[in-house]
């Protein structure tokens, strides 16, 4: 493994394939699946007019360029990762305090807690449950990338302006040099994605799927 780079002046640096991680956030099936708990407890009119059609753009626009990310990061050498929404309890007592709030809770081990088929994890990539927002809030992922050495996170998931957003700041302030897909994220309008990405801009560096394909592609 090539030495730690360190950059104190700019995080626009290209990804390094052997310093660098991929992490697909919450892309499972408790949000992504048609029969996903969030989906079939939602009101009639909400599975309509929001949760369907959302589910529907998903899988049209943005599931291939996930697919796309995915298979160049493991053909590159990249780590890659997922962290999913999943309690460590059935009950979900461990939750934190806004998914008790909210009403999310996905058991373990459950249907809604497994990675859509479409992105699924090999045999040796690493999944993390995680039942807050931010995944370096309710996991260790900051001691498993460290352990990695890893240096450069680069992110995909949903909902951009949610868990997305709050993994790109922490990770930021932890110190990883975070690239986010832009094309490989969503949520549910395109006005909310297109505002959190200008307000994390400052956070990380922000290129579209074919950007990312082509630059770990060319080492």
């Amino acid at each position: 493994m090539t030495s730690p780079f360190l950059s104190t002046t700019s995080r626009d640096l290209p990804v390094q394939p052997d310093r660098a991680a991929v992490l697909f956030i919450d892309v499972q099936n408790f949000c992504l699946h048609p029969e996903g708990g969030e989906v079939i407890e939602a009101t009639e009119v909400d599975r309509i007019v929001k949760y369907l059609p959302f589910i529907d753009r998903f899988n049209r626009d943005v599931l291939p360029n996930m697919q796309a990310v995915q298979g160049a990061a493991r053909l590159a050498g990249l780590e890659v990762m997922y962290t999913t929404i999943e309690s460590l309890t059935l009950d979900g007592r461990d939750r934190s305090l806004d998914y008790k709030i909210t009403g999310f809770n996905v058991p373990k081990g459950s249907f809604d807690a497994k990675v859509i088929d479409g992105i699924a994890p090999q045999d040796d990539e690493i999944v993390l449950p995680k039942s807050s927002s931010s995944v370096f809030v309710s996991t260790h992922i900051d001691y498993v990338l460290r352990n990695l050495g890893v240096a450069q996170l680069v992110i995909s998931g949903v909902l951009t302006d949610q868990c997305v957003e709050s993994a790109v700041r922490d990770a930021c302030d932890l110190g990883y040099l975070v690239t986010l897909i832009t094309d490989a994220c969503a949520t549910y309008t395109p006005e909310r994605h297109a505002a959190s990405l200008s307000a994390i801009q400052g956070y990380c560096r922000q290129v579209t799927t074919d950007q990312f394909v082509q630059e770990v592609s060319s080492g």
